[in-house]
């Protein structure tokens, strides 16, 4: 069997027990066996400032060597204001900052999304996607994962319970698998 593929998750959301967060937690439960799922913390990064891009904070340095580091990408984001969050649009800015030097180029993705909306994430999911085409990230289109309803689909110790939504994480992460396991490495740039 070939080394586990390393997938980083991100979550788009800063809350402790978002339901993005919960839900990256039921995607490394249910990611295949020859696939395992890191997190990384964007909590606490500052805002991008080009004046900082070729001396990163330490926070900066970290994710980027997560990135560099993963096989994949999963990012789980909830929608505010109809697009993506801004801690996660700032996170995704400094990592591929300085120009040339992005940590994102190549790295096959995919996306989830939980939200309290009955559209669960669409609109954020589609504008991070717009991002993989200047990012030159390769993603992965079906299914989609939308979690509508959120507040509904967790259980009092956070558990997702809706049995449809594992099963499209199921084939999301297997998915995600396969694109990773086919593309050629490629550096960042």
């Amino acid at each position: 069997m070939n080394t586990p593929l390393r997938i980083l998750g991100i979550a788009g959301s800063l809350r402790a027990n978002s339901y993005n967060r919960l839900t990256l937690r039921a995607a490394q439960k249910l990611a295949p066996a020859d696939a395992v799922i890191e997190t990384a913390d964007i909590c606490g990064l500052p805002g991008f400032n080009e004046d900082d891009e070729q001396t990163p904070p330490p926070k900066v340095v970290e994710l980027k060597r997560q990135i560099l580091a993963a096989d994949a990408i999963l990012f789980a984001l909830p929608e505010y204001n109809y697009s993506m969050p801004g801690v996660l649009k700032n996170a995704i800015d400094w990592a591929s900052r300085p120009y040339g030097k992005s940590a994102w180029t190549g790295k096959p993705a995919a996306i989830l999304g939980a939200s309290t909306s009955k559209l669960g994430a669409a609109r954020a999911q589609y504008h991070l996607r717009q991002s993989f085409v200047f990012l030159k990230m390769p993603s992965v289109l079906y299914p989609e994962v939308m979690i509508a309803e959120a507040r509904n689909q967790f259980d009092a110790d956070g558990q997702l319970t809706n049995e449809t939504a594992k099963q499209l994480i199921r084939e999301l992460l297997q998915n995600l698998v396969t694109l990773a396991r086919t593309l050629p490495a490629r550096a960042p740039g």
